[in-house]
């Protein structure tokens, strides 16, 4: 066996010898070989045939024809000049033939070769674009392809500096399903003109914008941002502007589709291609907030920029004051749970918004939106709707928004009216510190009352906490206090006596990386380990002296939270989850952007959950149109609750979003009503 092996390898050997020696002597070799085969093979079959010739000038003749018809050079007899012309005819076309064929085999090649390498154009219309390549692309596509769940035929086309297989591939093994939409990946840089134009930008309804987890991210946004509006783009646009049969079916599909938002499409048109992008929204996130002016310019009038630290923060901040708040955030930001959808107010023209918010069954009215697309969320209940406005509803979908009364369901003697609450000073605890933390401290300041402490954690330096107390004055003068320690070390957790604490936020801490990369550099993937270690000391904290820890998380992984040791229904702000879900939500309707600015910020309407006793009498069974009326009385929009008994039973953990206002409940003193409402 070991000699057969020995053998085998040589051969293989003096085999590569050959083929890597120059054109002519593989041609020869090849040659050799063929008659070495084909000769001998020849002769036997003329021997064992029915009538073998006679004599051997027979014999041979017939060993000719049959060389001549197994190569392909004719096996003519007659003349020996007749015979040469004959071969020399075959072999010219034999070589006219091979040619022919290598050079279709050579551009079939090349034309895959050209589509593996993704340098194809994208002949779409109403499509989706998704511009550079992170974490961020799995959720975005996901809830993409959510939302194009009710139309018969979608697309979202890619573009990035990676290679067009692997994006395919790593798609594919995150995403396993994706409906009714095609996903069309491209290779290419973001940031040049004449590359975008492979996924044709001017005839997509939205462009989504993602930075690339580096120091330069948001530079990159911006460039990417100035390419979409670049004049060579528009050329690239006028060029492909002829194309009737796509074009003629996007348009025959527009005029009886509806978008995923609720905004009928009879009527809609194609996006206009000329200069830069035409009318799609682009929408993009940069990192830091002094850089959104920049980006929004860059974006151009139908742009739409986030601030990725900035709604972090506040997130962070509102959720760690409204336990179960990040529940109610990711029902609403998810196309799968209910939404944000804008609706016709024909029928309601005339009466007032207090009038509205008993106007349907099965939808939670929380706001209008004007003709001139203003978003006014949770407008006093006297305000009149015209036929130009629409209703801005949390619903399951565009077509359950279904006007029927729900008058005949409010039970008005079970209100209850709220006892004032005076503000009291409270003990905050913020564990880690990165780029964000001192936007956490500025909005912990902005909600603090007088008298509230805030105690910071971190391996930092004074140089932290002089960032901090800056940060903590621009708002109001709470106290301010650093401990120089490693959260991660359950010596340090025990001696801060974590339960006894109002509330809690763990931020991502890079721990060991160099001073300045805390406050400029991005959040390694890896920094949620940390966080990982602190929750598994804080959770065996809780179980030693049995007291449940108001804990905020924040994380950049979503796929961690998994492996978070926290308790069933506690909070979580992941930041790459929550920046790709909002994008998704703004791309199909625009508005939401002003609608979630207002929302997230302290200033104006905000969502709250507050205790049940301050709507109904508690123990008792209502329906939740009585909780609505009474909300209502207090100038708020009611669209859900959260039971206190099931805060631990997934999926929702006890929040209950817009359920029918026919349905009973029966709510308890620990119990909360979700409202949207001015502090």
């Amino acid at each position: 066996m070991q000699y057969l092996a020995s053998m085998w390898r040589r051969l293989q050997y003096r085999f590569d010898n050959l083929v890597s020696r120059s054109t002519s002597a593989l041609i020869g070799w090849l040659l050799l070989i063929c008659l070495a085969a084909v000769v001998p093979t020849s002769v036997l079959l003329v021997q064992t045939g029915r009538r073998p010739p006679a004599t051997l000038t027979e014999q041979a003749v017939a060993v000719w024809v049959s060389v001549g018809q197994t190569l392909k050079i004719g096996g003519a007899v007659g003349p020996p000049l007749y015979v040469l012309a004959s071969v020399l005819l075959a072999l010219v076309a034999l070589l006219f033939v091979s040619t022919l064929v290598s050079l279709i085999t050579t551009g079939i090649n090349r034309r895959i070769m050209r589509l593996r390498l993704g340098h194809s154009t994208v002949l779409e219309v109403g499509h989706t674009v998704v511009l550079g390549w992170s974490d961020q692309i799995f959720p975005v596509v996901s809830e993409l392809v959510s939302a194009n769940s009710n139309q018969p035929r979608a697309a979202i086309a890619l573009l990035a500096p990676k290679d067009k297989v692997e994006m395919e591939d790593e798609i594919s093994a995150r995403i396993t399903t994706t409906g009714t939409t095609t996903i069309v990946c491209r290779n290419g840089c973001t940031t040049d003109p004449a590359v975008l134009a492979r996924v044709s930008p001017h005839t997509a309804k939205a462009v989504l914008v993602l930075a690339p987890g580096t120091d330069d991210g948001d530079a990159h946004v911006v460039k990417t941002l100035l390419a979409l509006n670049a004049p060579a783009l528009g050329a690239a646009a006028e060029q492909s502007a002829a194309r009737p049969a796509i074009r003629k079916r996007h348009e025959s599909r527009e005029a009886t589709d509806t978008d995923p938002k609720g905004h009928a499409a009879a009527g809609a048109r194609a996006p206009e291609v000329g200069a830069g992008i035409g009318t799609a929204v682009v929408v993009a996130a940069v990192r830091d907030t002094r850089n959104r002016l920049t980006a929004t310019l860059a974006a151009g009038p139908h742009g739409r920029v986030l601030a990725v630290d900035d709604i972090v923060a506040r997130l962070l901040v509102q959720t760690a004051r409204q336990p179960g708040l990040s529940l109610v955030y990711q029902e609403l930001l998810d196309f799968a749970g209910d939404e944000f959808y804008a609706v016709p107010a024909d029928a309601l023209a005339g009466r007032t918004f207090g009038d509205a918010l008993l106007a349907f069954l099965t939808s939670s009215v929380v706001g209008l939106l004007r003709a001139d697309d203003e978003v006014v969320l949770n407008p006093d209940a006297e305000t009149t709707i015209t036929a130009d406005d629409r209703i801005i509803v949390v619903t399951r979908d565009d077509d359950t928004a279904v006007l029927e009364d729900a008058t005949p369901y409010v039970d008005a003697d079970a209100f209850a009216t709220a006892a004032p609450r005076a503000p009291r000073p409270e003990r905050l605890l913020l564990l880690g510190w990165n780029r964000r933390a001192p936007l956490v401290v500025g909005q912990l300041a902005s909600y603090a009352s007088a008298g509230t402490t805030l105690d910071i954690v971190a391996l930092e330096d004074g140089e932290t906490m002089s960032v901090a107390h800056e940060a903590a004055a621009e708002q109001s003068p709470i106290e301010v206090r650093l401990h120089c320690a490693d959260i991660t070390d359950p010596v340090v957790l025990d001696a801060l006596d974590v339960p006894s604490y109002d509330s809690v936020i763990v931020i991502a801490d890079p721990g060991t990386v160099a001073a300045e990369h805390l406050n400029s550099g991005p959040v390694r993937p890896d920094v949620d380990d940390g966080t990982l270690v602190t929750l598994l000391h804080l959770r065996a904290i809780e179980e030693r002296t049995g007291q449940e820890i108001a804990l905020t998380t924040e994380m950049s992984d979503d796929r961690n939270r998994l492996l978070a040791p926290a308790r069933e229904g506690a909070d979580f702000i992941v930041s790459g989850r929550l920046i790709s879900l909002l994008m998704c939500q703004i791309s199909e309707s625009p508005y939401l952007a002003v609608l979630f600015d207002e929302l997230f910020t302290s200033e104006g309407s905000e969502l709250y959950l507050r205790p049940a006793t301050d709507y109904v009498r508690p123990g008792g069974e209502v329906t939740f149109a009585t909780v609505v009326a009474s909300a209502r009385r207090r100038k708020e929009c009611a669209v859900g609750y959260r039971l206190r008994a099931q805060s631990a039973q997934s999926p929702m953990y006890g929040v209950r979003l817009n359920p029918d206002k026919r349905e009973p409940v029966r709510l308890t003193a620990e119990d909360w009503v979700i409202v949207i409402a001015e502090d």
